[in-house]
């Protein structure tokens, strides 16, 4: 009896300390959920006569500027929506532009704190369709400077009618 009781001891010791060492780090782990580290996404742009554009982008939230809304931040911090910078699916079709040789153009709209996306390689949403923005299959329940993606994401940008 005494023995169990001296092995349980033990036991229950070696756990509490292994708990005490390993609780920093795994405090540290949820202290910055949201980072800005670079990810590699897949961005497809489908227009409303096929596929504009499909490869493979390295990004992360930065600065975004278009002829129509100007330079502003697109870094997942917008509107509040997360505490720190984060990659966001319009800054993955900024990168996908400058780096593949495209265009895009967007307003800015400061009551969203975000872009709208209305002109791709030339073809425009106009009043009768709009780029709709979907990570993974699913639309994006905010703007595309808001919504956090992450490594292996399928970001796709569709021209979509009313």
């Amino acid at each position: 009896m005494r023995q169990t009781l001296t092995r349980r001891s033990a036991i229950t010791t070696v756990a509490l300390a292994l708990a005490l060492v390993t609780s920093p780090a795994v405090a540290d782990a949820h202290a910055k959920p949201n980072t800005n580290k670079a990810v590699k996404v897949t961005v497809t742009v489908q227009g409303p006569d096929g596929q504009l554009f499909k490869g493979k982008v390295t990004t992360k939230g930065h600065d975004v500027t278009t002829a129509t809304g100007g330079t502003h931040k697109c870094d997942g911090t917008n509107g509040g929506a997360h505490a720190s910078k984060v990659p966001t699916p319009t800054a993955a079709l900024d990168d996908a532009a400058r780096k593949k040789g495209f265009s895009w153009d967007g307003a800015w709209y400061a009551s969203f704190d975000d872009f709208s996306v209305d002109t791709v390689k030339n073809v425009s949403g106009g009043g009768s369709a709009y780029w709709s923005i979907a990570v993974n299959g699913t639309p994006t329940p905010v703007g595309g400077c808001q919504f956090k993606i992450d490594a292996g994401d399928q970001v796709s940008f569709t021209w979509t009618s009313f």
